[in-house]
């Protein structure tokens, strides 16, 4: 099938690049052909994120998106934040903290319905978007430019052989192919090592950010609040931080983010968040109220020093899959949707004007540039990494020093010095933690988690989780961390086994249980997992998340 420009992955950015092609098409008469492909079953399934939506991005792709009963349903009305000692707290007073951190004019949203919303803008354009399919490679052309993507085979068993109802790939060739695969996307990280995209630019830091969705008391529902904490359950070397916003209908947003340059290897960030819903300042929000979902993915972090090369032969990497988070906003939604909107307007002027494709989009990243995007990330590039030097007390005063009196304005900036797989410590060098068991009433089990992602993959089919050297688990992650993987997956997809006595152990991986949050691609010690892409359709749907 062949088309002007393919985007992979039906998120923000995706979305928005696509609508923004139509619509420029559509403006100047000039056609343009566009498909998104999207590997969850259905557009949003797998969109996960806390989430407060600035709409500056969305008020310039769709100006009208109120009359068009976009679901931003929930202005923010009140925002707080807190610092957790393990018994206590204490608030910060909003208008103390930097301006970059305001909410107000805000909205609490889904971000998987937004999506939703999009995809419906982008069709009525006359995009054609297909959830279900999974771009597993990239296509090149015998000069080595990108002319397009395969999807991947469907009904292939575990052992390579054709199943009954087995489907070949498909291949989607573009002009332009851009990649909006979110955080970790397994093609856009083997375009940057084909193309040294990276070269250049800081490692990317990144988080793994957990949420559950609750349907609480009404008594203690607030549309429109916003509630943010930083300190316990975590130590203050350690970066970590929860959300809790209030939705329409008497939902509520639970969320907890933990950096993944963590050290101590007995960390577990799904029992961190599970530990900080028994604080005595959150406890009695969520108490009367019931878990209806949960999920988790990560996130960049790293911030503008850690974004790659944008452009490459024949494509351009868009959103996430890029990394245009910002940090202390806790938000990328809206710079990833301006990333896609600056693409299209790109690919879309090339086209126009005779461009035969597979060239390098030079105009996107100086657009990028000269946009209020790359202003935005610029004045908080330091905040992430001011957390490494000085640790959570000394940031937040480094973080009041450079956004409030200079406004982002210093002329230093702070790099990012090591990946995150390589901050672990050796377990017997660090304290092991007690995390404690489950109540059944705010704090739960990765198993029963696990089940309200609505996860499911056909489980008679290749392994998507893929160990480059099969006795690293044992020789190396559980000899020298006590396999790390066992507690930084938060879907329990990986497990020591032992014999009776104790002896022979052997890693077990559950695949059925990935959640596609990527984070074993990030934090193994040794890069020895590969996250591919498993047949389309499968991993989580997340209802309204």
């Amino acid at each position: 099938m062949d088309y002007d420009v393919v985007i992979v992955g039906a998120g923000p950015a995706g979305l928005s690049a696509a609508i923004r092609l139509r619509q420029m098409s559509a403006e100047s008469g000039h056609e343009v052909s566009v498909c998104v492909l999207e590997k969850g079953s259905e557009v949003g399934a797998h969109i996960l994120s806390g989430a407060v939506l600035e709409p500056r991005a969305l008020d310039e792709l769709i100006p009208d998106w109120k009359d068009r009963g976009a679901p931003l349903n929930a202005p923010v009305t009140g925002e707080r934040f807190m610092v957790l000692t393990e018994k206590g707290s204490f608030g910060v007073p909003v208008w103390t903290m930097p301006p970059q951190m305001s909410n107000h004019g805000n909205y609490v949203v889904s971000l998987g319905n937004v999506c939703r919303w999009l995809a419906e803008q982008a069709e009525a354009l006359g995009v054609e978007v297909y959830p279900g399919f999974a771009a597993a490679e990239v296509l090149y052309d015998e000069q080595g430019r990108v002319t397009g993507v395969a999807t991947g085979d469907m009904g292939v068993a575990g052992d390579g052989s054709h199943k009954d109802g087995y489907q070949p790939g498909m291949e989607l060739r573009a002009k332009y192919t851009f990649f909006a695969e979110g955080c970790r996307g397994s093609l856009s990280k083997s375009l940057m090592e084909r193309f040294a995209l990276r070269d250049g630019c800081d490692p990317q830091a990144y988080g793994l950010g957990l949420k559950e969705l609750w349907q609480l008391d009404p008594a203690k529902h607030k549309a429109g609040t916003v509630i943010h904490t930083a300190g316990w359950p975590v130590d203050s070397k350690t970066w970590g931080g929860s959300f809790i916003y209030h939705l329409e209908d008497n939902q509520a947003a639970v969320g907890y983010v933990v950096g993944l340059d963590y050290e101590n290897p007995h960390l577990s960030p799904f029992d961190e968040f599970q530990r900080f819903k028994t604080h005595p300042a959150i406890r009695p929000m969520l108490e009367g109220g019931k878990r209806i979902a949960y999920g988790a993915r990560a996130l960049n972090e790293g911030g503008l020093q850690a974004i790659p090369e944008l452009v490459f032969a024949g494509g351009a990497l868009i959103g996430c899959a890029a990394g245009f988070l910002n940090v202390p906003k806790i938000k990328g939604t809206h710079t990833a949707m301006k990333s896609g909107m600056l693409a299209a307007e790109a690919a879309f002027e090339a086209l126009k004007s005779g461009d035969p494709g597979y060239g390098v989009l030079a105009a996107y990243p100086d657009a990028f540039r000269r946009s209020w995007a790359h202003a935005e990330l610029h004045k908080v590039r330091n905040f992430r990494p001011a957390f490494v030097r000085w640790g959570l007390y000394g940031s937040m005063l480094y973080g009041g020093l450079d956004l409030k009196l200079l406004r982002g304005r210093a002329p230093w900036t702070f790099r990012h010095r090591h990946a995150d797989h390589e901050t672990l410590k050796p377990a017997a060098e660090m304290p092991k933690i007690d995390y404690p068991k489950p109540d059944g009433v705010v704090s739960f089990d990765k198993l029963s988690s696990v089940y309200l992602s609505n996860t499911n993959h056909e489980e008679d089919q290749p392994v998507h989780l893929r160990l480059t050297d099969t006795t690293v688990p044992i020789a190396h992650n559980l000899a020298l961390y006590d396999a790390p993987e066992q507690r930084y997956c938060p879907a329990g997809v990986y497990e020591i086994l032992r014999d009776e006595d104790g002896g022979n152990p052997r890693l077990q991986i559950s695949a059925q249980n990935c959640l596609h949050c990527k984070t074993c691609d990030i934090k193994d010690p040794k890069q020895n997992i590969t996250w591919v892409t498993p047949e389309g359709g499968g991993g989580p749907n997340y209802p309204g998340m």
